[in-house]
């Protein structure tokens, strides 16, 4: 050997060990400089280091800066290097330059296309991923474990089953086929696309399982609706040793709130107290789940008591209280105290939130803080979107201001029935039924097809604006043109335009002619009409009728005595409120309601 070729053997492991120290050190510029400034020196391992601590500290600036260098000096590409810088662009989403390198490459192997493969799928291009996943089969590649991962996940991703099935079927041919990684992989696929049958027959088939495969099939029986199944697994989980985390904990936490209020809550309970066992209460995925789940149970008490106990209330939280709120219908001093919180400390309020606080003020009657809200919605959205309008138009109808309700309407530049329907229902609450009609009669005219919602709001104010005719046309047009099977609540508005008009001949022959059983509300329509116009045979009809469906209503036997002291039958008269007294039928008082604070009080008469 020469005194260059020794001088340079000598020189080179000096290079070597250098830069594997500064990577080590994770001094990522000072690893750059020694690199460009021995550039002869430096091999594939010097590189391939470099571009793996740029991976790891996602330099994204200084791993572009190597490969420019790599391409400006004329390094040749190596399957090792190729690959590190595929894996590098893909993690920075660039899968243009990630292809380019992979195209360029001279040699390829299963990690290179893998590594692709897997580029595109955690990128959001599934399809892509299918693809590369057929061109590697048609170059001979055979896949690895981490390759039948990356596309089952793709598969899922575009829900593409055919295909997905057909991997399941190259696996069980190949020696993965025992593989946890892949069996965890074709768990996951299989449940997410629906298959929980075939989800858990490769789960019971597995010798191994791990965490992940559990929480796949909990999460997806819980997410299919299976909640009996997805509590039978987490119980047999519970069994097996297996440590739980916040995943399997919020997972089964859905499903204790599909068992409905009463289940539910038993079970929520129960996992509620493992929570605590565990240690995962200060935990705040799992604070905000046990909010959402108490909230969808009904319990908003416990769910408000969780919120505040919380070190970092989210806006997710507050949202799924704030909903329950609206759902209730009550405590909007406890809502608008959530909702001042999270607009004092500047977190964003969005479309859900502020739907559900107008909710509360339509349903509270709540005027001038409904105002303010409308004010603040303009103020994040320069433009509401159908439902925020929907919800303004309700708020202003059910508060008496029925001009703003529809100022909101004519300026909405998207309506769906729900808005039609919501305009129609409020001018026939407000004794404005020829504007119901008229709306309706618009409606039809723009295109939008009415529901069954619509034609009983429509049905409501003909009954209470004595629109007879137009209210029979409407019913008439419900059930031939649209083919709407008319429910129990159109029969009965329809017996009351006859009976508010008189006609309770024609009211009585309906309730003989329907096809459904008639309800209470239907008969009281009737009592209530023959109280009025003093008929008094087929009043004692209608209250026969109604005592045999509700024989605890004391309505129906003080509204029968009012009529037989009218007609001057004195002892029937007695004999109807003597039932009310001898069965001590407990009748509801009138009240008022007024504001207090933030929330609606019922003044009760007194005496």
């Amino acid at each position: 050997m020469n005194f260059t070729g020794l001088a340079q053997s000598l020189k080179f492991p000096s290079l070597k060990s250098s830069m594997e120290s500064l990577c080590n050190a994770k001094r990522l510029t000072e690893a750059v400089i020694l690199a460009f400034n021995n550039s002869i020196e430096a091999d594939y391992t010097i590189y391939s280091n470099i571009i793996q601590l740029c991976i790891d500290l996602k330099a994204h600036k200084q791993g572009r800066l190597v490969h420019s260098h790599l391409i400006t000096t004329g390094f040749p590409s190596n399957v090792h290097l190729g690959t590190k810088l595929i894996i590098f662009y893909s993690l920075f989403d660039d899968m243009v330059s990630a292809r380019k390198v992979f195209d360029k490459m001279p040699e390829r192997n299963v990690v290179s296309w893998t590594a692709l493969l897997s580029g595109y799928s955690q990128n959001g291009d599934p399809r892509e991923a299918v693809s590369v996943f057929v061109a590697m089969r048609r170059d001979g590649v055979r896949a690895n474990q981490f390759t039948y991962g990356s596309v089952l996940r793709a598969c899922t991703s575009v829900s593409c089953m055919n295909f997905g099935k057909q991997i399941q079927g190259c696996i069980q041919k190949s020696r993965f086929v025992d593989n946890l990684y892949v069996q965890s992989a074709l768990v996951d696929f299989n449940a997410k696309c629906g298959e929980m049958e075939d989800a858990f027959c490769v789960f019971e088939s597995m010798t191994e399982r791990d965490l992940v495969s559990w929480n796949v099939m909990i999460s997806g029986y819980a997410f299919r609706g299976y909640n009996i199944d997805a509590f039978l697994l987490f119980r047999w989980m519970f069994r097996q040793g297996i440590i739980l985390d916040c995943f399997t904990l919020g997972s089964v936490l859905k499903a204790s709130v599909g068992g409905g209020k009463c289940g539910g809550l038993e079970k929520m309970s129960m996992i509620h107290g493992c929570i605590i066992r565990l240690g995962y209460e200060s935990h705040s995925i799992i604070s905000g789940a046990l909010v959402d789940a108490y909230v969808k149970c009904g319990k908003l008490t416990s769910a408000n008591y969780i919120y505040k106990k919380m070190q970092t209330k989210d806006r997710i939280s507050c949202t799924a209280l704030i909903t329950g709120y609206a759902r209730e219908g009550k405590n909007s001093s406890e809502c608008l105290e959530l909702f001042c919180q999270l607009h004092q400390n500047h977190r964003e309020v969005d479309s859900i939130i502020l739907c559900s606080m107008i909710n509360i003020c339509a349903n509270t009657v709540s005027l001038s803080l409904g105002r303010q809200l409308h004010a603040i919605t303009i103020k994040y959205q320069s433009t509401l979107d159908v439902a925020m309008s929907n919800a303004l138009l309700d708020m202003y109808a059910k508060t008496g201001e029925i001009e703003d309700a529809n100022n909101v309407f004519q300026h909405m530049t998207e309506k769906n029935v729900i808005s039609w329907t919501s305009m129609i229902s409020a001018y026939g609450v407000h004794g404005r039924g020829v504007d119901a009609v008229s709306y309706f009669k618009k409606m039809e005219c723009e295109g939008f097809e009415p529901n069954d919602i619509t034609f009983l709001s429509l049905l409501f104010a003909c009954s209470h604006n004595g629109l007879t005719a137009e209210g029979w046309d409407c019913f008439s047009k419900m059930v031939r043109k649209y083919k709407i099977v008319p429910r129990d609540e159109h029969y009965s508005c329809l017996v009351d335009i006859f009976a508010r008009s008189g006609c309770l001949n024609e009211s009585y022959d309906l309730i003989c002619r329907m096809n459904i059983k008639p309800s209470a509300s239907l008969w009281g329509s009737v009592l209530g009409a023959c109280s009025i116009y003093g008929n008094m045979d087929l009043g004692m009809v209608a209250a026969r009728h109604l005592c045999n469906i509700e024989p605890t209503n004391a309505v129906s036997y003080v509204v029968l005595a009012s009529m037989y002291s009218a007609a001057g039958l004195w002892d029937s008269a007695w004999k109807a409120r003597d039932v009310v007294q001898t069965r001590r039928l407990p009748k509801d008082p009138g009240y008022s309601l007024s504001h207090s604070g933030n929330d609606m009080v019922a003044l009760l008469p007194t005496g």
